[in-house]
């Protein structure tokens, strides 16, 4: 094959929307198959290993610990023995009020409605929009449910904001700047572009629609590529850590820690 064919924005069109769109599947599913396998193995409890002393000498000096120790005992008597300190009272999880006050939800609820709304419309929209169903019905026969377009078309506009809010928080709000990296900032563009390239192309911003089209299924396939190996993998974890590890936010009765 020439190298003129190569670089044709022909082959290279079809080249995104057919073998990438494999390949891309493929490392996403191998990828997560790794992951949880890997997460899974770091459950297991592990053999406690028993520290050798070191080449230090251990100097004893039983003078110095009697004295101490009368000294103690000393004030111990004066003070009337041991005295059991008021334990603090740990707000049950059937306390629902106590319980949501003190909650992520309770402390930060409005960066809760918007981390929720925007993790729940980052997989539903790609999965119930409409010309993704079309193309799935005929590529394979498969027909799902589908949200109409004026539907996703606003769903779109809303993870697009979502998205401004999360970037506006991280350069303006100091405590989340400073845990920013170089690494979140490409991951919120990554996460950003399949929406933004879809939503130009929808609406036929620009004239040239196979360019922005193009754009959109690549960002969209690097995007599942990326989950596996980057920290878009705690939608995975997280259902993970659920259901397997002892925690606040745990389902059922896990026995497992971190």
């Amino acid at each position: 094959m020439a190298l003129s064919t190569v670089l044709s924005w022909t082959f290279l069109y079809d080249f995104i929307r057919g073998p990438m769109v494999w390949i891309s599947f493929a490392v996403f599913l191998c990828g997560v198959v790794f992951q949880v396998l890997r997460f899974m193995s770091l459950l297991k409890e592990q053999p406690i290993e028993k520290l050798e002393p070191g080449p230090g000498k251990i100097i004893n000096r039983p003078g110095a610990s009697h004295l101490a120790l009368d000294r103690g005992r000393k004030r111990w008597i004066q003070k009337g023995g041991f005295k059991k300190s008021p334990k603090k009272k740990i707000p049950d999880k059937k306390d629902w009020i106590v319980w949501f006050k003190v909650s992520i939800a309770g402390v930060k609820p409005f960066m809760t409605i918007f981390t929720t709304v925007f993790h729940v419309l980052l997989i539903g929209v790609p999965v119930f929009l409409l010309a993704h169903n079309i193309l799935l019905d005929n590529a394979f026969g498969i027909s799902m449910v589908s949200l109409p377009e004026d539907v996703s078309d606003l769903l779109t506009g809303i993870v697009i904001l979502c998205i401004l809010v999360f970037l506006f928080r991280r350069l303006f709000f100091e405590r989340v700047r400073i845990i920013t990296s170089y690494e979140d900032y490409l991951l919120l563009g990554l996460a950003a572009a399949p929406f933004v390239t879809g939503y130009l192309a929808y609406h036929q911003v620009f004239s040239n629609y196979r360019l922005l089209i193009s754009l959109h299924i690549l960002s969209g396939e690097l995007m599942l590529m990326a989950v596996p190996f980057t920290k878009m993998i705690h939608m995975i974890y997280m259902i993970i850590v659920r259901f397997n590890v002892a925690g606040e936010y745990s389902f059922g009765n896990t026995r497992k820690h971190w």
